[in-house]
């Protein structure tokens, strides 16, 4: 991967953006995407929009969430213990004992999940830990309410701690890759194709709240109101244990991103990006989604009128914990795939289905 881009994917998973407070994420991608596009705005609602060839015929949006779960202080006890609730779906049995990071006034407060040692539950109580999250808490080391609420106060994100750690191959792992590498990838296509003479206009979005109901993407596909789009999600590797191929289809770390088939996805766009990912040799593979996916790809389908809609996945392992893993390779390949399919697109393009 060029350096550049790979200190941009770096820096971008070590800042938080829980959803709803995604700006110093979008900071990043504001100042990144700046280098190359016509015009970068935000919207009221947080979404980035990087444009590119703005007069250009049909609009095509892109879109990658820059959202990640957290969790939000609700209570401080007069112990100095920190109560929380979650930010999207997060499952309560990774969490005991995790490093985390509360979003303060003054900066990230390191923290730990905390939770009665296994050795002093009774067996009903080892059960319920495992699924209720009322059940831990967030220690930071004060010693009363009032030390806490120095660093600290209710409303408050947190997130896992923020780390990008290199595993072997081309393979990454740390907390956000969902959906962090959505913008990633919208934002390197924009930059791949730049300097190409486009006949369509792009419209590179890095979309808030995607955990909480798609809700950024909602508000921007209205506001650009695009004639095509494609969305960059993770989806489920199967290639490690447990993992049940039967299900979801098998999906490979490394074997390229996936391009999604089903009713969320325009036949003819999706066609458009497996024969250019052939054309220009890309490996990718193929994801079977045979109802709404529950990504940006759903709500920007039916904006409005309806949108010809494709979902690009990257495959990825334990999706909602500390440790995401994903393949460097595969953002490559997406953003490729993307850059080179909307190169293609012109005015005169049909994509009603036949």
């Amino acid at each position: 991967m060029r350096p550049e881009s790979l200190e941009f994917l770096k820096t971008l998973i070590e800042t938080p953006s829980p959803s709803g407070f995604e700006q110093p994420a979008q900071r990043l991608v504001r100042e990144y995407a700046g280098q190359f596009a016509d015009e970068v705005r935000t919207d009221v609602h947080g979404n980035v929009i990087a444009i590119k060839n703005p007069d250009g015929y049909p609009r095509v949006m892109l879109a990658g969430h820059c959202d990640q779960i957290g969790m939000m202080l609700t209570h401080i006890t007069d112990d100095g213990y920190l109560y929380f609730a979650p930010i999207g779906g997060i499952d309560a049995a990774v969490m005991p004992g995790l490093p985390v990071c509360v979003h303060g006034r003054e900066g990230c407060v390191p923290g730990v999940i905390g939770r009665k040692a296994v050795h002093l539950m009774k067996p009903e109580e080892r059960d319920k830990a495992k699924h209720d999250l009322g059940e831990l808490w967030i220690d930071i080391g004060a010693k009363t309410k009032e030390g806490a609420a120095k660093l600290v106060q209710v409303g408050d994100a947190a997130t896992f701690a923020l780390t990008f750690q290199p595993l072997q191959q081309d393979l990454v792992a740390g907390p956000g890759f969902d959906d962090k590498v959505g913008s990633f990838v919208v934002m390197e296509a924009l930059r791949l194709v730049a300097r190409r003479k486009l006949k369509c206009a792009v419209y590179a979005v890095s979309t808030v709240q995607e955990e909480l109901g798609l809700r950024g993407a909602r508000t921007s596909a209205y506001g650009i109101d695009p004639q095509v789009g494609i969305a960059v999600d993770v989806t489920h590797a199967t290639d490690y244990p447990g993992a049940d191929a039967k299900r979801t289809g098998e999906v490979k770390l490394g074997a390229g991103p996936a391009i999604c088939r089903g009713a969320n996805i325009n036949p003819p766009l999706r066609e458009l990006l497996e024969e250019t990912a052939g054309k220009k040799k890309l490996p990718w593979q193929l994801e079977p989604a045979p109802g709404a996916t529950g990504t940006d790809a759903n709500a920007i389908q039916i904006s409005r009128a309806g949108v010809a809609t494709a979902l690009v996945a990257i495959p990825n392992r334990y999706m909602h914990t500390p440790v995401e893993i994903v393949s460097l390779s595969d953002l490559e390949n997406a953003a490729k795939i993307i850059a080179e399919c909307v190169a293609r697109i012109k005015p005169e393009m049909d994509f009603i289905p036949t």
